[in-house]
């Protein structure tokens, strides 16, 4: 009998644990005030149906036959025309962004392979591609620089050793972004060392003060873009995203797909492609409600006078604040979760200790709810450091 062989490119060592996931598992479905995600207010069955028409007579036609691989027909033809200009052949629908990062990495990466990713960034990258063997550079945002993206340091990062290169504009968990200028100078950078681009445009749909940026799928045949409905469309539990890419690039995910979920409900694929084919009808109350609450947030960090310091984001509904008079942010935010019930994520989940993301993509009352309690903790905090008040968990 012949020798098993290994085949370098199925090397994978043990994953290691997501700090975010497991923060998440502990807090997330106990805490009264969420202020730890980073997308909109969540959408219910009801709403959806009155804002996209789906009717309970398509929903009684289902039949619960297997969807195809890159996703049903429908769906593809609803985000080809939404997202990639008609060309339903460039989409592959997903569980989720998650699905379609795992593939992406899993099917293009080697061990040994350099990788050069924005930090922070969503830990599932960082952790598929170094489990991997893979050798992972950062490109890190500064807070003393306003979270600028220094395309100075992309061109020293990225060379002819760089497999692949991870970006998010905008960006979770800052909400910084980069001009069209800056993203054809890094196109132009990423392209010259003939590597890979994962764009993952998440929050691509609500920017301030800016239009969305280009999807770089059109200009680039090594591009690949992340889409999801969790974050700007308010469906996370509906658990859809996507992989934009050149058709050839999607042929590679499905053979990695076949070792996992196969393909998506057929009855997730319905409700889905609906949203996405109504996708205005969802984005524009939430993308009011994200402008009045960034309003409120700015106003709020301006009055707790030097507790709280931030850059405005520029996209997405999250913010990465810092508190200096607080010493160990990930005690304090357990403090906070527990003793006040306001739920944000320690930027130790983002390999960033001094920092804490804080969404503002909830409902308005929900916002200045969680902002009047952690105004009162971080008053006991400066008054006395090393002690935090219960608070009793608010009844509205």
């Amino acid at each position: 009998m012949p020798e098993p062989t290994t085949d370098a490119r199925t090397t994978l060592h043990r994953l290691p644990p997501v700090g975010l996931e497991d923060w998440l598992r502990d807090y997330y479905f106990s805490a009264e005030t969420d202020l730890s995600c980073s997308g909109v207010e969540d959408y219910s069955m009801h709403e959806l149906r009155q804002l996209t028409g789906l009717t309970t007579e398509e929903l009684d036609a289902i039949v619960f036959h297997d969807s195809r691989s890159l996703g049903g027909p429908g769906l593809r033809d609803a985000l080809g025309a939404r997202f990639a200009g008609g060309h339903a052949e460039r989409v592959m629908a997903t569980h989720g962004s998650s699905e379609a990062i795992y593939l992406i990495l899993r099917t293009l990466l080697s061990p040994g392979d350099e990788v050069v990713a924005l930090a922070p960034i969503y830990p599932q990258f960082r952790g598929i591609a170094e489990a991997m063997g893979c050798r992972v550079l950062a490109w890190p945002l500064a807070f003393e620089d306003g979270w600028r993206a220094d395309l100075d340091l992309a061109e020293e990062l990225i060379g002819p050793r760089t497999r692949l290169v991870v970006v998010n504009f905008p960006h979770n968990p800052t909400g910084t972004t980069i001009t069209p200028a800056e993203q054809d100078r890094l196109l132009a950078v990423v392209e010259r060392a003939g590597a890979y681009l994962v764009w993952d445009a998440a929050f691509a749909e609500i920017t301030y003060g800016a239009p969305a940026l280009p999807d770089p799928v059109e200009r680039y045949e090594r591009a690949l873009t992340l889409g999801t409905l969790s974050k700007c469309y308010g469906l996370p539990g509906l658990r859809v995203g996507w992989c934009l890419g050149a058709p050839p690039l999607l042929d590679e995910l499905v053979t990695t797909r076949d070792y996992l979920t196969l393909a998506l409900s057929p009855l997730v694929e319905l409700i889905a492609q609906r949203a996405v084919e109504h996708g205005d009808a969802l984005l524009a109350p939430r993308r009011r409600q994200a402008e009045a609450n960034r309003r409120f947030l700015a106003e709020w960090v301006e009055a707790q006078a030097g507790r709280v310091e931030w850059v405005p984001p520029r996209g997405g509904v999250s913010s990465f604040v810092r508190f200096p008079g607080v010493g160990d942010v990930e005690s304090f935010c357990h403090r906070l979760v527990r003793d006040a019930g306001v739920l944000l994520v320690p930027g130790d989940c983002f390999g960033e200790p001094s920092f804490a993301r804080l969404g503002f993509g909830c409902a308005p009352h929900t916002l200045r709810r969680g902002l009047e309690a952690l105004s009162q903790v971080l008053a006991a905090a400066h008054e006395s450091p090393s002690t935090v008040p219960v608070l009793e968990p608010s009844s509205t």
